[in-house]
């Protein structure tokens, strides 16, 4: 056979090899196209079928688990990942949605038996700080809480709810003046989110006896849509009205 004959075969040959998996990718970015746009339902769907055809895709795994959660299905989306990590028993991906989901089922101990696991696998994940030190302080271990919170801000200073739970454990352990500190941080850091508005808020007026600087939180809060920051405005018989300064 002629040489170019030769290369033209194989390069159709390497082009049968490719496509398909081109084809495949193509595939499962459709289907996780419908969990990004919030359909739910269709992207639980697609991927179901999808996994019956490429039962080793972890990232399928992972969205239609996310998926069910959404759907209020936690045991299915449970069983999702358990198949998943049964296949991919060291992907943190897998590891981490599923401390978050028991998490969410309030299996705690669970959870943080699989956040231990992923800071076992990468000790610089700040996400498996984070979260195991929030279900730390669920639980009322506030001293280990306070040490994973703060590994986490150490790895990733910029996550704000790494100080929003920081700043709740430290309240819990009557911190008042650290806890007022971590939730500032938050502020500075996410200015839209109404939650440490609330929480420092709530720590001016009830344990520091500044009025004002809680009703310009609550004021803040009550504006980016935190019915708690509008309930108290209405206890205190003030206006829901934008503050000045923060």
């Amino acid at each position: 056979m002629p040489r170019r004959s030769l290369i033209i075969l194989g390069l159709i040959w390497f082009g049968c090899l490719t496509l398909p998996v081109e084809a495949k990718e193509s595939l499962l970015n459709q289907r996780l196209a419908a969990y990004q746009q919030n359909q739910h339902a269709k992207a639980e769907k697609l991927l179901g079928q999808y996994l019956k055809k490429h039962p080793d895709a972890a990232e399928a795994s992972r969205y239609r688990a996310l998926a069910l959660s959404r759907l209020e299905r936690d045991p299915e989306a449970l069983a999702q990942l358990d198949q998943a990590l049964a296949r991919h028993p060291q992907d943190i991906s897998l590891l981490l949605e599923r401390g978050k989901l028991l998490a969410k089922m309030k299996q705690n101990p669970q959870a943080i038996a699989a956040f231990s696991q992923v800071i076992t696998l990468d000790p610089k994940n700040a996400e498996a700080w984070k979260e195991r030190g929030a279900i730390q302080a669920q639980e009322g271990c506030f001293a280990e809480a306070l040490k994973n919170l703060d590994q986490a801000a150490a790895l990733n200073p910029k996550d704000v709810w790494v100080f929003n739970h920081r700043g709740m454990a430290k309240f819990c352990q009557g911190d008042y003046e650290g806890a007022i500190a971590d939730f500032t941080q938050a502020i500075q850091l996410g200015p839209d989110l109404p939650h440490a508005y609330f929480f420092r808020g709530n720590l001016y007026l009830y344990h520091l006896n500044q009025k004002d600087k809680a009703i310009a939180d609550y004021q803040q809060g009550c504006r980016l849509g935190h019915p708690l920051c509008c309930s108290e405005l209405e206890k205190l018989q003030v206006e829901p009205t934008t503050p000045q300064n923060q």
